[in-house]
């Protein structure tokens, strides 16, 4: 079986020789997908469902942030101006081998085999075009200088047992042929060619799951054969039945050695003449991941249809960089890559959304994200210079460090994305250290777990025991537990009679995931219910809280404007009416200005003192009379 991303997986000498290729015009337009995408077969656990455009554009304006702040540290140096053969300095600039208006031939040939060498064979021709008008704009049929042409390509056993097939495009001037051996037809600067493997490699995870009380299972038995031949993963080729050729009408002067990544993997310098070659381009960015097909022994033709157009030096640009391999590659596959529905809700989402809600989208997708930084870092401060845990609810805490561990366990199980992991784990790290902010931690060296590891010992704090919020939270909790447990015994039973699962390990951490992401909203009450005994709500990070509402009020926003899930905007809802009711505590328990605190101060600015009284003027002295005459 052939693994993906091998070149020559139905290299010379391997299966039945080159496939054979019939074709006909068509007049399909392009963007259409023939068949449908790889079904989940039953009795596997299925996958989430695919993210919205609100969640993919969040997604990728982090991976841009993380990608450029990464690149940054390994950013290469300027590449040296390489000197001409006579040692005369610099580079002179390069020129298009290709001048404005060319006439030129395009010959596409489809082979098994990664180096084409069959020229004379006809079957191997797939599409023929003569008389191109190199940077023509206005030709073809609806007047934008595009050509298509559709039809069948047959397909040997080689390829339908995971080998690779491959499409050869060859642009010559007109009159030129593409085979070096025709030495009166071919000339090496007159001929254009690049050629890519067009079946595309994936994974077909399986996971084999079963009802853990009687062991039977929905999934089909022919995937259960297989996945016990292949193993849980299975490389799978796959086809999708248009792709688009372009060719980039540029004649900027680029110097060779000097053209910035990733658009130097494209330009092609002629190692004689110093000039470069058209830059070709295969672009099959706006096929969509679920329109590709698996290729097995049923399929004996696979359906193509490949267009010809021109594409600006910008719009090229964009491409380039959309499918250029990240710089920090080496930190793994998983680490940087897409998941294939992320990759088709982004495609979506410019296809089909609205530019003006997608702008917005894009703005307040950054609002948020500033939103969620300011949250994490006035947390951090608050928990950081706290001196006193009176009002403050120390048994949530450890609730939280609870979640994160089922949230991190659940999705290590489940094999998710590196990102998320590391994020996950981030947040259990900070929900680890708040507990040394609301107890003491000690080690307790007498004591020693298996002889070996010192046991950790916890202390409340005295500011927390001193005061009645010890009382009320242990009150707090009591009543909730009567909520909490009846509920989690009803989730598991039900998880265990109607779901399928891995094991019992896999049973107990998708059955606490999903009662904490259905029920969790619960635990946020505690902190209520001190608040409302100590009839204040001084304690609290407001400003920390003030930003996850107005998050919560954004996402409410794109929850009833984007299709999602109803559970997620019910959850949406239930944290605002949480918040409401913080707010509404905060209106009724006002702060008391004139309350003396710990400090021995209190909120009321002391008034100025009075200026002292200007001291009274001095009577003047009458004045003379003047005697009479």
């Amino acid at each position: 079986m052939a693994a993906p991303g091998t070149e020559a997986a139905a290299g010379p000498g391997t299966g039945t020789g080159p496939g054979q290729v019939t074709s006909s015009n068509g007049a399909a337009g392009v963007g259409t997908g023939a068949g449908t995408g790889t079904e989940s077969p039953p009795g596997q656990q299925q996958p989430p469902p695919a993210p919205n455009a609100w969640q993919v554009v969040k997604g990728v304006l982090f991976r841009i942030f993380i990608i450029w702040a990464i690149s940054s540290w390994f950013r290469r140096a300027p590449t040296p101006q390489e000197s001409d053969g006579d040692g005369n300095g610099a580079r002179s600039p390069s020129r298009n081998l290709f001048p404005k208006d060319t006439l030129m031939d395009l010959h596409v040939y489809i082979s098994e085999h990664e180096h084409f060498t069959d020229f004379n064979l006809s079957s191997a021709l797939f599409w023929e075009k003569r008389d191109l008008v190199y940077g023509d704009w206005s030709s073809g049929e609806n007047s934008d200088g595009c050509y298509e042409h559709a039809g069948e390509v047959d397909i040997s056993q080689s390829v339908q047992r995971n080998g690779s097939i491959y499409v050869h495009v060859y642009f010559t001037k007109s009159g030129f042929h593409p085979d070096p051996r025709q030495k009166s037809l071919y000339r090496r600067l007159a001929t254009v060619h690049t050629s890519r493997m067009i079946n595309k490699y994936k994974r077909r995870r399986f996971q084999k799951t079963k009802n853990l009380l009687t062991g039977e299972t929905e999934a089909d038995p022919e995937m259960i054969k297989r996945a016990e031949d292949f193993g849980p993963v299975e490389v799978i080729s796959h086809w999708h039945p248009n792709l688009t050729i372009n060719m980039v009408d540029d004649h900027t002067p680029w110097v060779r050695g000097s053209v910035p990544p990733p658009l130097d993997q494209y330009v092609k310098f002629d190692a004689l003449s110093g000039d470069y070659f058209p830059i070709v381009y295969f672009n099959d960015y706006w096929n969509l991941q679920r329109d590709y097909f698996p290729i097995n022994e049923s399929v004996r033709r696979l359906p193509l249809r490949l267009s010809f157009c021109p594409l600006s030096l910008w719009r090229w640009q964009l491409y380039a960089a959309q499918s250029a391999r990240s710089p920090w590659h080496f930190l793994g596959h998983e680490l940087y890559e897409q998941s294939d529905e992320e990759q088709d809700s982004v495609k979506v989402a410019l296809l089909e959304t609205n530019p003006y809600l997608l702008a917005l989208t894009i703005v307040v997708s950054i609002v948020h994200s500033v939103f969620e930084f300011l949250a994490f870092k006035n947390d951090i401060q608050f928990w950081n210079s706290r001196q006193s845990l009176e009002g403050l609810s120390v048994r949530s805490v450890f609730f939280g460090v609870f979640q994160s561990l089922v949230v991190l366990l659940y999705i290590l199980d489940n094999e998710t994305n590196v990102v998320v992991q590391l994020s996950v784990l981030v947040g259990l790290l900070i929900d680890l250290w708040k507990i040394t902010k609301v107890m003491d931690v000690r080690l307790d060296r007498e004591r020693r777990l298996a002889g070996l590891v010192p046991r950790p010992r916890f202390t409340d704090k005295s500011t927390y025991v001193e005061s009645s919020t010890k009382v009320y939270d242990d009150m707090a909790f009591r009543y909730l537990s009567w909520i909490l447990f009846p509920l989690l015994g009803c989730y598991a039973v039900y998880s265990l009679l109607w779901l399928e699962h891995k094991g019992w390990y896999s049973w107990v951490l998708s059955m606490l995931y999903g009662f904490l992401l259905t029920f969790g909203f619960i635990t946020m009450t505690p902190q209520l219910f001190i608040n409302y005994k100590l009839q204040s709500v001084a304690h609290l990070p407001w400003r920390m809280l003030t930003y996850k509402a107005l998050n919560t009020f954004i996402d409410d926003l794109f929850a009833f404007v984007i299709k999602m899930p109803m559970m997620y905007r019910i959850g949406c809802l239930r944290d605002d009416v949480v918040f409401f009711i913080y707010l509404y505590q905060r209106w009724i328990y006002r702060v008391d200005p004139t309350r003396v605190n710990e400090f021995g101060g209190t909120g009321e600015t002391p008034a100025p003192p009075a200026p002292p009284a200007p001291p009274p003027a001095r009577p003047e002295p009458p004045e003379p009379r003047k005697k009479k005459d």
